[in-house]
């Protein structure tokens, strides 16, 4: 890896937990894989930075205080701005209903806690390029 290749992040990861010492685990080990991260522990304040400056992938908590994280993707869907951004659930809350729920709201994944940090960073890879792979179909297409 060239040191130029080395300073550009792989990816622009936006990481909403209510929970400081989640928000260290999952941002530090993101940070460590090249990624850029922003971390924030409120729904309302992740609506606006994501509106602000879209990230390319959102991992979402979803017992929130004010907010929780079902509310929170389908305020994401509802805007133009920030519709095709994928957002992986991190919960855990572990029962079929919640998965179905958070699926329903417009998340593209789910993912339980205690989670093991390849799983996580296996689907981020697979959403993340899945979603690059969308962008390059619909400039295609123009």
């Amino acid at each position: 890896m060239s040191s130029e290749q080395s300073h550009v992040p792989k990816a622009d990861i936006l990481v909403i937990d209510d929970t400081p010492e989640n928000l260290a685990l999952l941002s530090q080990m993101l940070m460590e894989k090249g990624y850029k991260v922003k971390s924030v522990t409120k729904g309302s304040t992740a609506l606006r930075g994501a509106k602000a400056a879209p990230p390319d992938l959102i991992l979402l908590d979803v017992k929130m205080p004010e907010m929780n994280g079902y509310e929170v993707c389908q305020y994401l869907k509802a805007d133009k701005r920030t519709q095709n951004i994928p957002v992986i659930f991190i919960s855990a809350l572990g029962d079929v209903f919640d998965k179905l729920k958070a699926f329903q709201a417009g998340g593209v994944d789910y993912i339980t806690k205690p989670f093991q940090v390849e799983e996580v960073l296996a689907r981020l890879d697979t959403h993340l390029t899945i979603r690059n792979l969308q962008i390059k179909l619909e400039e295609q297409n123009i």
